[in-house]
C-alpha cells in the first residue's frame, strides 16, 4: 500500500541525500576535533606557501632597493620583521579556518541528526504499515 507521508519524507531525505547531504555526511564521518585539526592544518600549509609566494614576489618587485640597503640594515630585525608578519598572517588565517570549520561541523551534525530522525520516523512508518 502507498502511503502519500511515507513517499513524501523519502522523496524529501532522496534531495537531500543528493544535495548538502553529500557533503555533511562526509563532515559527520569525523570527530570534531579531528575535522576542525585537519582542516586547520592544511590551512596553516597553504597560509605558509601563500606568504613564500607573496614575500617572493615582494622581494622580486623591490630586489633594487633591498640589495641597495642591504650592507646598510640589520638584517636580524629584517628576518624579525618578516617572520612577525608570517606569525600574524598564518595565525590569523588558522583562527580564520577554526572559526570556519566549527560552524560547519556544527551545522552539519544538526542536519544529520534531523537526517537520522527522518530515517527513524520512515522506518517506524514502514512498521506500522505492516
Amino acid at each position: 500500500m502507498l502511503s502519500e507521508e511515507r513517499i513524501i519524507l523519502m522523496t524529501r531525505m532522496a534531495s537531500y541525500e543528493r544535495g548538502e547531504g553529500r557533503e555533511n555526511v562526509k563532515i559527520g564521518n569525523y570527530f570534531r576535533a579531528d575535522y576542525i585539526a585537519l582542516h586547520v592544518l592544511k590551512a596553516v600549509v597553504c597560509a605558509i606557501i601563500s606568504f613564500g609566494i607573496l614575500f617572493g614576489l615582494y622581494m622580486l618587485c623591490n630586489i633594487e632597493e633591498f640589495l641597495e640597503d642591504l650592507y646598510k640594515m640589520d638584517l636580524l630585525a629584517f628576518a624579525r620583521e618578516v617572520l612577525t608578519y608570517l606569525a600574524v598572517m598564518v595565525g590569523g588565517y588558522a583562527v580564520l579556518t577554526y572559526i570556519v570549520c566549527t560552524w560547519r561541523y556544527a551545522r552539519a551534525k544538526k542536519s544529520l541528526k534531523c537526517y537520522y530522525h527522518n530515517l527513524k520516523k520512515l522506518n517506524s512508518l514502514y512498521q506500522d504499515g505492516q
